[in-house]
Formats: C-alpha cells, structure tokens, sequence
C-alpha cells in the first residue's frame, strides 16, 4: 500500500502551469502553441471573423489584416511593459464579440476595423506579457499574430463562403454560444 504511494508522489510535477507556454520547439512555436491552447484567445478570434465574414469580403479582408497587426502592435507594448489586461475580465471579449454576432448588427467597414485593432491591441498586450514572462518575448508575441491570421482568415473565408439562410443563423447561434462562454468565465470572476 504504501508502495504505489509513494511511487504516485515521486511521479508528481512539482510545477504546474494552466497555460503552456514553453514547448520546447523554439520562442515562435511556444506563442503559436499558447494561442491554439487559450480558448480566451481563440473564440474572440473567431468570432470577429465570423462578425466580419457575415458582413462581407470587404469586412473580412479589413478584419483578417488589422487584428493580427494590432495584436502584434498590442504585443510588443506588452511584451516591453508586461503589464496585462487582469485575468478577472477575460470574460470581456468573449461577451462582446459573442454578443456582436449573435446580434448580426449592421456594422461598416471602418466600424469593422475598429473592432478588430481594439481587439486586438487589448489580446495582443495580454498575451505580450505572457510572452515576456516566460522567455519567449516578442518572437513568441511574432507566433502569436501569425496564427491569429491564420485562424481568422480561415474563419472569415468559411463564413463569406457559408451564408445561406440556415448557415446565417448557425453563425449566429455559434456567436450566442461565445458570447455564454464569457457569461460562464464572468460567473466564475465574481465568485
């Protein structure tokens, strides 16, 4: 009995981290693998191209260039002050793009852009200062836009591509979805 015991507290991580941000492959890969493993990063994205997408190529083409410029932007600002957004409004994002696309609202393009540059600029300075903390700094912060792009290139060009009638509301149905997941993390700040 005290066999297995003993042998399950030696085999047991001294640290843990909730968030991976050291891979092993290289500062780039650490920020693209700490993205793709950070739902708080990953739905806001999405949903912007999704808003984008809904409303056209022309939001969609704003959107998929501006955000991951403005999250490089935002990055190196918070890479170089490490100063983040507090964890206890990670729920902001997901609500407010969630809600946008829920609502289909009838957004212009310079509205559009905006979105995406305060989106990103808020993300990219939360997620600089993680890069900085642990080593990787601004080529990790690099990683980081370019699979911002990626993924919301790929988001925006299925959305343009997928409008018919039921597809619209589907869209919409993932944004309401999003947009409870922030309700869901603003519950849990306020406990």
């Amino acid at each position: 009995m005290k066999l297995p015991l003993a042998l399950a507290l030696l085999l047991c991580p001294a640290i843990v981290h909730a968030h991976l941000i050291s891979t092993g492959l290289g500062p780039v890969y650490d920020g693209i693998t700490h993205f793709a493993l950070t739902p708080e990063d990953v739905l806001p994205v999405v949903a912007l191209a999704v808003l984008a997408g809904l409303r056209g190529k022309v939001h969609a083409r704003r959107a998929i260039f501006v955000l991951p410029l403005a999250w490089l932007a935002g990055g190196i600002v918070g890479a170089s002050s490490r100063v983040a957004m507090p964890e206890a409004l990670a729920w902001l994002p997901l609500l407010a793009m969630g809600g946008l696309v829920a609502a289909d609202l009838r957004l212009s393009p310079t509205a559009t852009t905006a979105i995406a540059a305060v989106l990103g600029l808020l993300l990219g300075g939360a997620n600089g200062a993680a890069m900085a903390q642990a080593g990787a700094g601004l080529r990790g912060v690099t990683g980081i836009a370019a699979a911002v792009f990626v993924v919301a290139t790929l988001a925006s060009a299925g959305t343009v591509a997928w409008q018919s009638g039921w597809m619209r509301i589907a869209w919409r149905v993932a944004g309401s979805w999003i947009a409870a997941g922030g309700l869901l993390l603003l519950g849990w700040s306020l406990r």
